[in-house]
């Protein structure tokens, strides 16, 4: 099965993918930071308020967990800090935890301060007591915390013995090890400067699980793997250089958190399977096509990257409408949509083209363009 679509910059001819299949066993921990899905006929104003579609964003998640991974619930991915407040950012992390402990499943959920406003007038203590809050609400519901970043900690701390003080408190009143998170300016304006001492983590390490950074460097994450204490491991964030960090070299790999395993997930459930196999040119030449779209979507301005995400859910059936929280569907031109479309198909995941490119034309139809 084929369709061919001309697209803006070129025709592209749409090949029918394989069948989604469960992954695993698998040999890293491997979470997907998963998107919400917005209601698109709720009476608001999308660039004020927030609507979740419940349905389809816990659906969502079923399919995470079908194909074998994790869920990293509340992220950045999901539009944190980008129309998605505190509280219905804490209403889906209830919902989603509610559900994987029914079902046995792995979630591990965003805890931050962004309900706290940073300025001038906002103090260390402020900080803690807002990553507090967040803290006690996420393991209340039952899921491990991500130790998410901080834009007020930024603005607050005078230097690496402040960020040594708001984390090791947070952590010291943990039930269980976190994941700590580090989002880098690329993905976070507001976070420039962030971090301040590689010993946060060498004197908490019983309350540290593991790292996640997302910095787009591949040495930098490398270098700072090597660095870990025992018991403590890399979750990768990297969504360009993924496939050859996850598998590693003879000084370690990384696990992973990533943002593109959202759109990607039955390929990426494919390629983990195979290098727990011990069939590593299989995991390279399954992987190698996604590499392209990830680093395409995640293109500068990273933080628009959540459009692309939901572009493709759209395009694969995982919500029926392109809008977004916050009318962030609007952050891509029409080439940049044209492009992930032409990329994906190559990475092969339009499992039926018929219903992707009638998808399609809708959504370049209402930028004035017929497909």
């Amino acid at each position: 099965m084929s369709r061919t679509l001309s697209l803006p910059g070129g025709a592209v001819t749409l090949e029918a993918g394989p069948e989604h299949t469960a992954g695993g066993p698998w040999n890293r921990t491997a979470y997907a930071a998963a998107h919400v899905v917005c209601d698109p006929l709720a009476d608001i104003d999308p660039w004020l308020d927030t609507a979740v579609g419940w349905d389809r964003t816990l659906a969502f998640r079923e399919h995470l967990w079908s194909l074998g991974f994790g869920v990293a619930e509340a992220m950045d991915t999901a539009q944190r800090g980008m129309g998605l407040d505190w509280a219905t950012s804490l209403e889906l992390i209830q919902r989603s935890t509610k559900m994987a402990r029914a079902e046995g499943h792995v979630i591990a959920s965003g805890a931050g301060t962004d309900h706290l406003a940073a300025g001038a007038d906002v103090t260390i203590d402020d900080v803690i007591r807002a990553y507090e809050e967040q803290c006690e609400a996420v393991e209340a519901a039952g899921s491990r915390v991500i130790l998410m970043a901080s834009r007020a900690l930024t603005v607050a701390a005078k230097g690496p013995d402040d960020y040594a003080r708001v984390y090791g408190h947070i952590l010291s009143n943990l039930q269980n090890p976190a994941i700590l998170h580090w989002l880098g300016e690329m993905f976070d304006p507001a976070l420039q400067g962030y971090w301040g001492s590689s010993a946060i983590i060498g004197d908490n390490a019983a309350k540290v699980d593991g790292i996640k950074i997302s910095l787009l460097s591949e040495e930098k994450e490398i270098a700072m793997r090597r660095r870990l204490p025992d018991g403590v491991v890399m979750y990768t964030g990297d969504d360009f250089n993924y496939p050859a960090l996850i598998e590693g070299d003879n000084e370690g790999f990384s696990h992973a958190l990533l943002g593109i395993f959202d759109p990607i997930a039955p390929v990426a459930g494919r390629a983990l399977s195979q290098l727990a196999a011990g069939d590593t040119q299989g995991y390279h030449a399954t992987f190698a096509p996604t590499v392209p779209l990830s680093r395409h979507i995640f293109r500068a301005p990273t933080r628009f990257y959540k459009t692309g995400v939901v572009f493709m859910a759209y395009l694969t059936g995982h919500q029926d409408h392109f809008t977004m929280v916050g009318g962030q569907e609007s952050t891509r031109s029409t080439l940049h949509l044209a492009e992930i479309m032409r990329l994906a198909n190559v990475a092969g995941l339009f499992v039926d083209p018929d219903f992707a490119a009638a998808r399609a034309r809708s959504v370049f139809a209402a930028r004035g363009v017929e497909i």
